[in-house]
């Protein structure tokens, strides 16, 4: 399944009343890849992610994922993917393994099977243990956990992740690492928006710059890279977006407490 198209975009323009927020994307994505889609805050990321995974229909352009087309075949489409978002509305009363049998009902898998990967998942992520405690009591980190658990239990070919390690503690943040390159491994894609640099860094095959709606870049780090000579992609993401001043901002917010 490596190297086959997955995802699709041809001239995608999102505006929300007058505001244009998408401003024409193009995008072609094969299969096993790790991308790292990032871009300032109000860039468009999370729309683009949203539009993705069927949450917004009201677009312009076209998008095709599994060769099928995303405005008709939404439901065919949503069966393949899985999505973790920064936050979500859990069913707080509920276990987390209730909460994975709801979700594992809706995707049409069998309650045991479902069990057994629940299991499996939140063992991997130390939390068996809490396994039939109410969400209700969990941290941050720990709901994330579950989100995470929950996208992952029918198999997905293709993962959108949204900020997905917001409250995940470093040993977890490191396991997540681990996770998505052996994913990508066996051929799923990964379409990994974030605005940690350093993560997006170490484990994206290609990065995807967006500012304002649009591609600024696209490629390797590598590939980036030769064309700009920065040290890393904190200071590529600086460059290229215009924002190059944040040690005069950050002396002008300290300046600001000492008046």
């Amino acid at each position: 399944m490596h190297n086959q198209t997955i995802v699709e975009i041809q001239n995608l323009q999102k505006k929300y009343g007058k505001k244009q927020v998408l401003h024409g994307i193009d995008l072609q994505i094969t299969s096993g890849q790790i991308i790292g889609y990032i871009g300032p805050n109000g860039a468009g990321k999370s729309t683009t992610v949203k539009i993705l995974c069927g949450l917004i229909s009201e677009f312009t352009g076209n998008i095709t994922i599994f060769g099928k087309a995303l405005r008709t075949q939404t439901l065919d489409i949503k069966k393949q993917i899985g999505y973790i978002p920064e936050n979500a509305v859990l069913y707080e009363s509920l276990t987390p393994m209730e909460f994975m049998e709801f979700i594992g009902e809706m995707r049409g898998l069998d309650t045991e099977l479902t069990r057994g990967k629940a299991e499996a998942l939140m063992n991997i992520f130390e939390m068996k243990p809490n396994l039939n405690q109410r969400i209700a009591t969990f941290s941050k980190g720990m709901r994330q956990k579950v989100l995470i658990c929950s996208a992952l239990l029918h198999n997905p070919d293709l993962i959108f992740m949204d900020e997905p390690l917001s409250g995940l503690d470093a040993n977890s943040v490191i396991m997540v690492k681990e996770m998505l390159i052996h994913l990508a491994r066996e051929g799923k894609t990964i379409f990994y928006s974030s605005h940690l640099m350093d993560v997006v860094e170490k484990i994206s095959d290609r990065i995807i710059l967006i500012d304002q709606g649009k591609v600024i870049a696209d490629g390797s780090f590598d590939e980036l890279n030769e064309l700009s000579n920065d040290e890393n992609l904190e200071k590529m993401f600086t460059r290229l977006t215009g924002n190059t001043n944040h040690g005069e901002k950050a002396t002008a917010f300290i300046n600001a407490f000492e008046k």
